[in-house]
């Protein structure tokens, strides 16, 4: 086993005590974020390893948010509505209306649109 391996291992046992924060991790292994990134791009086990760890997370948070839920708690079950519910209505919507409402200066001559100019 090389000594990269050794440090990807380590990093791995970090990520999943760390539920896959980063800078923590990192900093348990003793490496650099930048070492982490370039893993992930370079090393494809490694990257599905990592992609696992950040799944059980994910999980982990999920199952936060049920027990939430099951509490009564009002910002979660709103939460989990907007997020999980869009397809049944529960989105929060804003229009924004970009278009520029300008004068029609086509009838105008070139000395009536600088006089317009000037007065402003």
């Amino acid at each position: 086993m090389t000594k990269t391996d050794i440090l990807k291992k380590g990093m791995i046992e970090a990520m999943e005590k760390s539920l896959g924060v980063v800078t923590t991790a990192c900093k348990i292994a003793g490496i650099s974020r930048d070492t982490h990134y370039r893993w992930l791009k370079d090393d494809e086990a490694y990257r599905d390893r990592i992609n696992e760890i950040e799944n059980i997370a994910l999980d982990f948070a999920e199952s936060k948010l049920h027990e939430q839920i099951n509490e009564g708690s009002v910002p979660s079950i709103i939460f989990f509505l907007k997020t999980k519910g869009k397809k049944r209505g529960y989105v929060e919507r804003q229009e924004i209306d970009t278009t520029i409402k300008t004068p029609d200066l086509s009838n105008l001559t070139t000395d009536e649109i600088l006089d317009l100019l000037r007065d402003e």
